[in-house]
């Protein structure tokens, strides 16, 4: 009896010892996102709250690098390059780190965005965008560290940083112009060589129309020459066509096009093909 005692005191202690309690976080994680023209951009951070404290000059020391914010860093991800501060800033991941004053703050972009914090070892070679901007002084409080988006256009927008009665603007651009006119440029020139070679091979492997299969096939040839996987379908689909002729004329090009490229797989399908259809 009392083995039992002491095996159910055991089991009760150590359920006790797994149990978590769950309770709020201080500084509460936050992501949003925002589309800027055609540019997606997200911002993710942790937000701490003043409790009755004193933030600019004292709980964050004024000219000295700042997480901005609580916890790990402070990111923000662009699907497309941008312009920040004069610099380009290729698409990707970054950590916002800035050095607030008392008019002013710096805000410095930088590549490496996996710290807990600030960097152990602060890299210069690593900060890709570096924004002076004012610091606004607001009539009233801020209780809670927020980051947003504002002044959006389809150009530009501004990052927006708010606490306490400060508000600092970090502005960038991106280049939406130039995709847009990107995509009307190749909507107005038509399909791509690409484009007429998948829509052939699609009629072709589902038994459709392939009289068209062999109009878009021998577009995309004119347009890629030098793609023996081009030719290489358009000898199947002049097979499959009737015309034996056009078949081992596009196989023998396509043949020695991979032969040129270093391409045994292709040469191989090629020999195949030409043995079957009696040119080799």
């Amino acid at each position: 009896m009392k083995k039992l005692l002491v095996l159910f005191l055991g089991v009760v202690f150590a359920t006790q010892v797994q149990a978590q309690i769950t309770t709020p976080a201080p500084s509460p994680f936050q992501k949003i996102e925002q589309k800027v023209g055609l540019t997606d951009v997200t911002l993710e951070y942790s937000r701490p709250s003043m409790k009755g404290r004193t933030i600019f000059g004292d709980l964050v020391p004024y000219n000295k690098v700042w997480r901005t914010g609580a916890n790990a860093n402070t990111k923000i991800t662009f699907s497309d390059d941008v312009m920040i501060g004069g610099s380009e800033v290729k698409a990707g991941t970054y950590a916002i780190y800035t050095k607030p004053m008392t008019s002013t703050w710096e805000i410095y972009f930088y590549s490496d965005s996996n710290n807990w914090g600030n960097p152990q070892e602060w890299d210069e070679s690593k900060v890709v965008a570096t924004v002076k901007a004012d610091a606004y002084p607001m009539p009233m409080e801020v209780e809670t560290f927020t980051m947003s988006f504002d002044d959006l256009k389809n150009d530009s927008a501004v990052i927006g940083i708010l606490w306490d009665k400060t508000y600092v603007a970090v502005p960038f651009k991106v280049n939406t112009d130039e995709m847009v006119t990107a995509s009307i440029n190749g909507v107005m020139n038509g399909p791509s060589a690409n484009d007429y070679y998948s829509a052939a091979v699609y009629y072709l492997e589902n038994g459709k129309d392939i009289n068209q299969a062999k109009t878009w096939i021998d577009k995309a040839v004119s347009m890629r020459a030098d793609a023996f996987w081009y030719k290489r379908q358009q000898s199947l689909i002049y097979a499959k066509s009737g015309d034996k002729k056009g078949a081992i004329k596009a196989a023998k090009e396509s043949m020695a096009q991979a032969k040129a490229a270093g391409n045994a797989d292709y040469v191989a399908l090629n020999e195949k093909s030409l043995k079957e259809w009696g040119a080799m």
